[in-house]
């Protein structure tokens, strides 16, 4: 097999591996049922947008599927966006518990 193959195929694997292995450990560390709720629907959206993304681009002929690099940039928007959420739901979870411990006898 051509070299160049094996390191796309190989690198594929490790990448999605990588993925599917971060996306378990973030929706595992989470606090709180809010939170870990917060995490599974932002997961599924990136995990399909980006499956999405992969598909258009080998779909697409040739100029069309550069055009799909045009909202990109709204990944960075979106990430302060969703660090500011987890730290909320993070914040109403343990308020939450608190409350619950110092009502228990």
């Amino acid at each position: 097999m051509h070299p160049g193959i094996v390191g796309a195929v190989v690198g594929g694997v490790i990448g999605l591996a990588g993925g599917i292995l971060g996306t378990a450990l973030s929706i595992r560390n989470t606090q709180g049922p809010r939170e870990r709720a917060f995490m599974i629907r932002a997961s599924v959206l990136v995990w399909t947008v980006g499956l999405l993304f992969i598909a258009l681009l080998l779909l697409l002929p040739s100029p069309y599927k550069w055009f799909l690099w045009i909202p990109y940039p709204l990944i960075f928007l979106m990430i302060p966006y969703g660090n500011r959420k987890l730290r909320q739901l993070r914040e109403v979870d343990t308020a939450e518990r608190n409350e619950k411990e110092q009502q228990a006898p």
